[in-house]
């Protein structure tokens, strides 16, 4: 059935059948649930091309990748949690991957002409980032998975990165450990800027010193965790103990320990950020890994929340939330060796 004769069946106009679907905020809310319901029970499909028509939406989310590269486990398992999200809303996904950031600006610039999307989503900000200013400029609405400096408020949902790595360092500092390395990532970003800065400031305060020797910078791939732990490995007087920004690097440094003929928990202890992947449980490494814990998945679905309610008519100072990290520990931390 079309939309004037799904409107007459339930006895509602088809501008308020129209509007209730595709979630506008003036609909009271029993008077969408009763919508979604009856199309539901009588099988009521809208016409996309009409509704889009209508509404002056395009029912799709945006989002740019900078190089093939970013399409790592990460990526996939919080595009999972936020299409999963969309989807009950009946949001599409419009993708685009580039290389420079001359290229990313020009998708962003198109997207707002073309108005093949609502909203986009801008991963990994850097700590000033320029797609923000941008995305302001063009009138695009956008959210943050992340934080940067903005002199406008925006949307962001981010975790505590800065709470994560102190937490982490504590633990290991208390535990005896006095030469505590660091595996992170580019901190022209905020994240790797505000676990750097953590690092820092709890080893201050437990009267450590800071070696550059043992701070590194990479992806969060198994192979550069691999090489970064074999260079601690390496030192003069190497650590005892190791925090990996991801779930993957962590897995090289393990690798890189246990070549050396070292066992992980006795001699060298792990911490891995841990970004909650399926087919990834820490529990089940051998020995189980001690995490500062982080779903990314759940936090793309709740980008997914955020955005609609964005699109809805929220302000995007309404739209700011830091998630905290919990510290789980499990076999791969012990007592610094004697």
């Amino acid at each position: 059935m079309n939309l004037k004769e799904f409107a007459a069946r339930i006895g509602l106009s088809q501008t308020t059948v129209s509007r209730a679907m595709s979630g506008y905020p003036e609909v009271k809310p029993e008077t969408r649930a009763r919508v979604l319901h009856e199309a539901e029970r009588l099988g009521y499909r809208p016409n996309v091309s009409a509704q889009r028509l209508a509404t002056g939406r395009a029912d799709a989310i945006g989002i740019v990748f900078q190089g093939g590269g970013r399409f790592g486990p990460h990526s996939s398992e919080f595009m999972g949690g936020l299409s999963t999200r969309l989807q009950r809303n009946g949001i599409d996904i419009l993708v685009s991957t580039v290389e420079t950031e001359e290229e990313e600006a020009a998708a962003y610039r198109r997207l707002a002409a073309s108005k093949r999307v609502d909203a986009v989503v801008v991963h990994t900000p850097a700590c000033t980032d320029s797609r923000i200013a941008l995305l302001q400029r063009l009138g695009l609405p956008f959210i943050v998975h992340g934080r940067s400096a903005a002199d406008e408020p925006f949307a962001f949902l981010d975790i505590d990165n800065f709470g994560a790595i102190e937490t982490a360092t504590q633990h290991l500092a208390a535990l005896g450990h006095r030469r505590i390395a660091l595996i992170n990532g580019d901190t022209v970003n905020t994240y790797a800027r505000d676990r750097n800065e953590a690092y820092r400031r709890t080893l201050a305060a437990r009267g450590l010193a800071v070696d550059p020797a043992l701070i590194a910078h990479g992806e969060f791939t198994d192979e550069t965790g691999f090489r970064l732990m074999q260079s601690f490995l390496a030192l003069p007087a190497p650590p005892t103990a190791v925090i990996a920004g991801s779930m993957m690097s962590a897995l090289g440094a393990m690798r890189a320990i246990r070549i050396a003929g070292l066992a992980v928990g006795t001699d060298v202890s792990l911490i891995a950020h841990d970004d909650v992947f399926p087919y990834l449980s820490p529990e089940n490494l051998v020995p189980a890994l001690t995490t500062t814990q982080s779903p990314i998945r759940t936090a793309g679905e709740r980008i997914g929340d955020m955005v609609l309610r964005l699109l809805q008519g929220e302000a995007p100072e309404a739209l700011q939330e830091v998630w905290p990290v919990e510290l789980h520990v499990r076999g791969s931390t012990g007592p610094a060796p004697a």
